[in-house]
């Protein structure tokens, strides 16, 4: 019997390592191969034994064993973000709550999950936009969620049903949470988009759980009160403040300030009582979590390390460690004596904003919006390296043709050109007064061609909507091309290498001499703006896509367009040819990549599985795997 035992624990354990591995081939829609990251990050949560966390993230809840801290569950039933995350009172069951980003794929619900199984248990419907927040009722028997909506519902959990809709507010509800006995609901609202006063509920309120009824109304916050916290006596309420960087401490049976804490420089996201009641752990805007003494309102420690915004914190049972989530996508566990960090889990990614295949397929280079480039391994879908040192988002990357360089485009204006294979930066080409929304090597590698522009400045006097050529090998600025009247969103070399393809926001593609810097054609029939343009591999031809939700073709000598493709649902953002120019590949703000055929503009198929806008899309250059980056923080790996 204990050698059976034995080998029934090897194999559990090794069974777990294989799931661990195999992460990354975990629900993947259909016609993927694999999956690049994680997500975004919304709500972390210890269980109450505190053996599992889960996070809420863009494409699905990641469940994670605290013992190692490997993934050992992915729950993907919702189709847009999880924005927040609640275990039952025994750790059995677990709530979340849907977000809305997608166009036309608006999730806005709860959710119920066995936690033992993964198994989906029940869909909560009725919030009409999406659902910020979830805690369950002490007892485990009502499920409190809030929303954008401005209200409150409260839902059976063993039948699905509601019981009934708590309004009052007059803003987004970002905060729920349930007192220690069960009698009362705190919640917090409003919205940082909203201004001050009277167009903006910046309050916490107290309901009646059995009437619904409104008991009081906590009034001092400025702006939006992010979350709030019950002590574990039930006898004081923490709230923090998105805009005016205070945690203020209510006496919950008479709505009375006790103090207000304002030693922070930045909003507070999230607030949490330890289970002792002793601190209160504050995650902030800044990136840093801060520990106060519940009781006297003194600065205990400072917890640093985030590079952003820390949305989310959570105690364990214990009350010795403390996990952090935040928008640099990385979860962070710290112990609470001493302050230091134990332990990173990475994976998570923020919106990816530009993908490109190294010459030999092998590798895939992505630009994020957290300041980080990361290098993917295409055959084995592991993170080789991130690129770090950049002081803004990635808006292009792209290779050069041996491979050697990649060069980079930034909010901030500039290109940076890094060492592919050892990850050092080489240099810095400056000249831009706006963001690089794109970056193109000739076919010769001795050209860099960019796009620059700011897309909320539409007065050409003061937006950069200019094309600029630089010479690799020095970094020195061959020339600038300018004619577009706004942003140049994209641009692309010839194959020959003598033209250069530009599309804009103009709602133009100009087509200009490489060599003369000269002007030769305007390509003009899009109703808005040009996202992506690209040369079909024999020149002859150019594909765009558009906020017009159209891709168009165009004859390059004539400047006469071919045909129109119709069939995406919003904008498209990037369009790319297959090595053999017989098809063509459109991503799109809809959520989907579509293949058609470059000769008769058919439709062959659509690739659907992202929960959020696909920013961007390459494919491989054997013509056996498209890529696609999406505001989710996640690539996807096609079969072509």
């Amino acid at each position: 019997m204990k050698i059976l035992m034995a080998l029934l624990i090897l194999f559990m354990l090794l069974s777990l390592n294989t799931c661990t591995q195999d992460s990354t081939q975990w629900h993947l829609p259909e016609g993927a191969k694999a999956r690049l990251g994680k997500g975004t990050i919304g709500e972390i949560k210890y269980s109450p034994d505190g053996s599992r966390l889960a996070v809420a993230s863009s494409i699905g809840i990641w469940i994670y064993d605290t013992a190692n801290y490997q993934e050992v569950a992915l729950l993907t039933e919702h189709t847009d973000d999880v924005r927040s995350v609640s275990f039952s009172p025994e750790g059995r069951t677990l709530a979340s709550g849907g977000s809305g980003n997608t166009w036309g794929a608006d999730d806005v619900t709860v959710r119920l999950w066995d936690v033992n199984t993964g198994a989906h248990i029940r869909t909560l419907e009725g919030h009409t936009s999406s659902v910020n927040t979830v805690s369950f009722s002490p007892d485990g028997q009502t499920i409190a969620s809030g929303s954008y909506d401005d209200t409150i519902r409260l839902w059976d959990v063993n039948t699905g049903s509601e019981i009934r809709t708590l309004e009052g507010h007059t803003s987004v509800v970002n905060s729920v949470s349930f007192s220690p006995d069960g009698q009362t609901i705190a919640s917090g609202s409003g919205s940082i988009l909203r201004g001050e006063g009277d167009v903006n509920d910046a309050t916490v309120r107290l309901w009646d759980v059995n009437t619904g009824s409104e008991i009081r109304t906590l009034e001092g916050h400025t702006r939006s009160v992010n979350s709030v916290s019950f002590s574990p006596d039930g006898q004081t309420l923490a709230s923090g403040g998105g805009w005016d960087g205070t945690i203020r401490l209510w006496d919950v049976n008479t709505g009375s300030e006790i103090r207000t804490i304002e030693e922070h420089t930045k909003g507070v996201r999230s607030v949490s009582f330890s289970p002792d009641g002793q601190t209160i752990a504050s995650g902030i805007s800044d990136g840093r979590i801060r520990l106060w003494n519940a009781t006297t309102g003194s600065h205990i420690r400072t917890l640093a390390g985030h590079t952003s915004g820390v949305d989310s914190v959570s105690f364990s049972p214990d009350g010795r460690t403390i996990a952090s989530g935040s928008y640099d996508d990385t979860i962070r566990l710290w112990d609470v004596n001493t302050g230091s960090e134990i332990h990173t889990l990475e994976g998570h990614t923020s919106s990816v904003r530009t993908v490109s295949f190294s010459p030999d397929g092998q590798t895939l280079a992505s630009g994020n919006w957290d300041d980080t480039i990361r290098l993917w391994d295409v055959t084995t879908s592991s993170e080789i390296r991130t690129l770090e040192g950049l002081t803004s988002g990635v808006d292009s990357v792209s290779f050069s043709p041996d491979g050697r360089t990649l060069a980079s485009g930034s909010e901030d204006g500039r290109i940076r050109l890094w060492n592919a294979t050892t990850g050092a930066h080489i240099r810095t080409l400056e000249g831009h007064t706006d963001e690089v929304n794109s970056v193109s090597f000739s076919p010769d590698g001795q050209t860099i061609a960019s796009g620059s522009g700011d897309p909320f400045r539409a007065d050409a006097d003061v937006n950069d909507a200019t094309v600029r050529l630089w010479d690799v090998t020095t970094g020195s600025h061959i020339r600038t091309l300018e004619g577009h009247t706004n942003e140049v969103k994209s641009v692309s070399f010839s194959p020959d290498g003598q033209t250069i393809a530009s599309g804009s926001s103009d709602d133009t593609i100009r087509l200009w001499d490489v060599n003369t810097g000269s002007h030769i054609r305007t390509l003009e029939g899009h109703t808005s703006g040009v996202n992506s343009v690209s040369f079909s591999p024999d020149g002859r031809t150019i594909a765009s896509g558009s906020s017009d939700d159209t891709i168009r073709l165009w004859d390059v000598n004539t400047g006469s367009e071919i045909r129109t493709f119709e069939g995406h649902t919003i904008g498209v953002d990037s369009v790319s040819f297959s090595p053999d120019g017989q098809t063509l590949a459109s991503g799109s703000y809809d959520g989907t990549i579509r293949l058609w055929n470059a000769n008769t503009g058919a439709h062959i198929r659509t690739f659907e599985g992202h929960t959020g806008s696909v920013f961007t899309m390459s494919v491989s250059p054997d013509g056996q795997t498209i890529a696609s980056g999406s505001e989710d923080g996640t690539i996807l790996l096609w079969d072509f």
